[in-house]
């Protein structure tokens, strides 16, 4: 008894199923084609305009041109600012849609050439700034010692001024007690000294004489030499104060990115050479459909 195919089944059903399977097959394989076509004819369609490709190359000059460092020293970003810098004008310069001719290239040359030359006149600037500033330290650390060193002096002298002084005081007083027992010794009713006591009296006040002599001496010499050491310390003083002075003037710009300016000039400046370019490259091609 042979096979039957079931009620209802159609007899070309596994040949239409078959067909079916092919169909849907190239089907996916036509929406892939025709898929892959619209993204091709996408990518071609978005290739960047001359329009797109300066909008891009100004806007990121204005970016450079007004980029800001934010700690000194500010010369350590110099190389990488002008790395950016060359790596945007390489991307407008090679771009397809771009075609440069030699009025900016010299232009542009330049520009690029002076800003390096700027560039390398602040950074020299930048570090005798930073060695005033270290100068500027050093010597407010050297006007502490000097004032430390004055008191220390200035104690000192004093210290050995009330030693010698004190001493020699003493003395006087010592002396001065001495012509006065001398004196006081008298006879008869007449008060006068006794032969033998005068050479003694004299003696003692000319060994008194002599003492405040020294006394006076010591105290002059030593203010004298308190004076002289003071003298010296407002001297050195008023010199080393107005190095400071004038170092910080220098240290206060610090602060201040000089590059800036330059900076910013160089990027307009490339700016007008990149609008100039376009310009010509219009009037160019303007010129061409009125020839034909």
């Amino acid at each position: 008894m042979g096979y039957q195919p079931r009620a209802g089944a159609p007899q070309d059903y596994g040949q239409r199923h078959e067909r079916s399977g092919h169909e849907k097959a190239k089907s996916k394989a036509e929406k892939k084609r025709q898929r892959s076509n619209r993204s091709y004819v996408s990518e071609e369609k978005h290739v960047p305009t001359p329009e797109e490709v300066t909008g891009r190359t100004l806007n990121s000059l204005r970016i450079l041109g007004s980029q800001r460092f934010a700690l000194p020293p500010f010369y350590e970003h110099f190389d990488r600012w002008l790395a950016n810098l060359g790596d945007v004008l390489s991307e407008f310069e090679s771009s397809p849609a771009i075609n440069v001719d030699e009025r900016y290239m010299k232009e542009r040359s330049k520009i690029v050439s002076n800003i390096n030359v700027q560039l390398k006149k602040v950074r020299r600037n930048e570090a005798f700034r930073e060695e005033v500033a270290k100068k500027f330290s050093e010597n407010r650390s050297l006007l502490g010692r000097i004032e430390k060193e004055f008191a220390a002096k200035s104690k000192e002298v004093e210290e050995r001024k009330n030693r010698e002084t004190s001493k020699l005081s003493r003395d006087v007083d010592s002396l001065r007690e001495e012509l006065n027992r001398t004196t006081q010794t008298k006879t008869g009713i007449f008060g006068f000294l006794k032969k033998t006591e005068r050479p003694k009296e004299a003696e003692a006040t000319q060994k008194l004489n002599l003492a405040q002599k020294y006394l006076r001496l010591a105290e002059t010499n030593f203010a004298a030499e308190q004076e002289q050491l003071r003298d010296e310390y407002e001297k050195l003083k008023r010199l080393v104060t107005g190095q400071i002075l004038d170092l910080q003037k220098e240290a206060e710009n610090e602060e201040i990115d000089f590059s800036l300016e330059h900076r910013e000039a160089a990027c307009e400046s490339l700016a007008n050479a990149v609008n100039a370019l376009i310009q010509r490259k219009k009037q160019e091609t303007a010129e061409k459909k009125i020839k034909i």
